[in-house]
């Protein structure tokens, strides 16, 4: 997971977050993980949300004042299957 690519989304505001994570993950394999580092209060709700809607698995790890969100590409609707 160290290898992870890592998006900052840090002093970014709503759509922002969702926007750059969604973009790091369009071209990834299934199973791939990309990590958002964002402090916005609406990402708590909105990345979810889409992780959801696009059928990834997601982590919320809370680090003070940001939080740490872990994305596995299509790892939900590879369950599924």
């Amino acid at each position: 997971m160290s290898d992870a690519p890592v998006v900052d989304a840090r002093g970014t505001r709503c759509p922002v977050p969702v926007i750059r994570v969604a973009r790091a993950t369009k071209d990834l394999s299934p199973g791939s993980t990309v990590v958002l580092l964002a402090d916005d209060v609406a990402a708590r709700s909105d990345v979810p949300a889409w992780a959801r809607m696009r059928g990834h698995a997601l982590t919320l790890d809370d680090e003070g004042s940001w939080t740490r969100y872990t994305v596995v590409v299509g790892a939900t609707a590879a369950r599924s299957t």
